[in-house]
């Protein structure tokens, strides 16, 4: 997927929760986007899956109307 011609929202929720616990900006998120395993869950929503400190998942929406990419929330497991 060509992450470099979206533009890249996180939501309020995924900024305050885990973009602060990760230490993560939007520039690292477009990194991991571009090189992370991106499955697709339903009709506008996809999944980022990416192994650092155990495993980390980013769950999106892509507006191919406005060219952007909608961060809902990430999560952590193994």
């Amino acid at each position: 997927m060509d992450v470099s011609s979206y533009k890249i929202r996180p939501s309020k929720h995924f900024v305050l929760g885990w973009m602060r616990k990760w230490g993560y900006d939007i520039e690292m998120l477009r990194n991991i986007l571009e090189s992370s395993e991106i499955q697709k869950v339903g009709k506008h929503k996809y999944e980022a899956y990416f192994k650092q400190k155990g495993g980390r998942k980013i769950i999106f929406v892509i507006d191919e109307e406005y060219k952007e990419i909608f961060i809902i929330t990430g999560a952590e497991g193994r």
